[in-house]
């Protein structure tokens, strides 16, 4: 479970960072922004469905966190002690990693694709290919 909370807390961070600095130390409790890239608005919904899985305590934690890390937005101590408060409410709250797991675009595969040999093609997706001399299209 560490790892996997690691691993979303990793994928998270950069909307996370990006919100931060759109919003600033106001991103737990602004509305959705039309004026503001869509990364930082899937960043703002990532640290509000956070900070509401939080006691008060936490809450407040997680709000200091985001205040230091908007005051100094290249403070890497303060980016990575907002990522730990992320992190300390996922390890508990297994619906949690799942609701922010799904806000996470899907992760795009590696796609191999080799042709071999005179005149072939390579392709992932195809609709019509030709080879060859004289080669005619039928409608």
């Amino acid at each position: 479970m560490g790892a996997e909370v690691a691993e979303l807390v990793g994928q998270a961070a950069p909307y996370v960072s990006t919100a931060v600095s759109a919003y600033g130390a106001g991103v737990l409790s602004r509305a959705e922004d039309a004026a503001v890239d869509a990364t930082a608005n899937l960043g703002r919904r990532m640290l509000q469905l956070v900070w509401r899985r939080r006691d008060e305590q936490g809450q407040e934690e997680l709000e200091a966190a985001v205040q230091d890390a908007a005051e100094d937005p290249d403070d890497e101590d303060a980016a990575a002690a907002l990522r730990q408060q992320i992190k300390r409410t996922l390890r508990d709250d297994e619906e949690l990693r799942a609701e922010l797991a799904n806000l996470l675009p899907s992760t795009t595969r590696t796609v191999t694709v080799t042709a071999s040999g005179e005149r072939a093609i390579a392709a992932q997706t195809i609709n019509t290919a030709i080879t060859g001399d004289n080669a005619r299209l039928q409608p």
